[in-house]
C-alpha cells in the first residue's frame, strides 16, 4: 500500500479496500520529520489508522518495523515518534510483533547528503552494526508468516562498523569527493547515541550480507555509470 496506489495512511483513504481479505500487515511507514511533536503526530495518525482498519478487516498479525536502541535514546525527535508508534501497536486491537532493525547500509551516505555544505559534510562518530535492506525484508517475511510474538525482536548486520568510516568508504565507492568532518553537530544524531547504544542485543537475528559486499555493488554501479 502506498499513496501511488491510491492508499493514504494519514487520511485513511483506500485502507479498508486494500486490507480486505488480508491476514497480516507489515507496517514500514516512515517520515523525515525530526521535530518530536511532528514525528509523534505522523506515527500516531498513520499507525492508528492502520490498526483500526486492520481490526475492521479481521487482520490477525500486525508487524511493525522499528529501530534497535529506541528505548536508549531520548534526545532524537524521530525516535520519540517511533516510541509512540510502538506503544500504539502494543496497546492496539491487533495481535502484533515488533521487528527492530539497525541502520541500513546507505544511511551514512544519506547523512552526508543532509549535512553537505560547500564540499564538506558533518558525520557523527557512531558505532553501528548496519544491515542490508534485503536482509531486513527477509526477516519481516519470516516474522509475518509466523504467529504474533507480542514482543520485539532485533535484526542486524553481521558485524559492527564505524559510521564515519562507512561514510568515507561509501563516498569513495561513488567517486564522491565530499570532505567528511566527524562531528555531533549539524545532523539528527546527538551524543546520547555514542558508545554501544545502537548495537543489537545478543539474541539478534544477523543478516548475511556484509558491508563490503554492498560496497562492491556500489562501486560496480559507479564504474558503469
Amino acid at each position: 500500500m502506498a499513496r501511488s496506489t491510491g492508499v493514504d495512511v494519514l487520511t485513511g483513504a483506500g485502507l479498508d479496500e486494500a486490507l480486505s481479505g488480508a491476514d497480516a500487515v507489515i507496517d514500514v511507514t516512515n517520515t523525515f520529520a525530526t521535530d518530536p511533536a511532528q514525528a509523534e503526530d505522523f506515527f500516531s495518525t498513520a499507525t492508528g489508522n492502520l490498526l483500526a482498519a486492520g481490526q475492521r478487516a479481521g487482520v490477525r498479525h500486525h508487524v511493525l518495523l522499528s529501530i534497535v536502541g529506541l528505548d536508549r535514546v531520548r534526545g532524537n525527535g524521530h525516535y520519540h515518534g517511533k516510541r509512540r508508534q510502538e506503544q500504539l501497536v502494543q496497546a492496539g486491537p491487533v495481535p502484533w510483533t515488533i521487528l527492530r532493525a539497525t541502520q541500513f547500509f546507505d544511511l551514512a551516505a544519506m547523512v552526508v547528503s543532509w549535512t553537505a555544505d560547500h564540499g564538506a559534510a558533518a558525520i557523527p562518530p557512531l558505532l553501528v552494526q548496519p544491515v542490508a535492506v534485503a536482509d531486513v525484508a527477509a526477516a519481516l517475511a519470516e516474522v509475518v508468516t509466523g504467529p504474533p510474538r507480542r514482543t520485539s525482536l532485533d535484526v542486524a548486520g553481521p558485524e559492527p562498523q564505524d559510521f564515519v568510516d562507512m561514510a568515507r568508504r561509501t563516498l569513495a565507492a561513488r567517486r564522491d569527493p565530499t570532505r567528511l568532518v566527524p562531528s555531533w553537530r549539524g545532523g539528527p544524531f546527538g551524543v546520547e547515541m555514542a558508545g554501544e547504544v545502537l548495537l543489537p542485543g545478543p539474541e539478534a537475528r544477523l543478516g548475511t550480507t556484509t558491508f563490503d559486499a554492498w560496497l562492491a555493488e556500489i562501486a560496480t554501479a559507479a564504474d558503469g555509470a
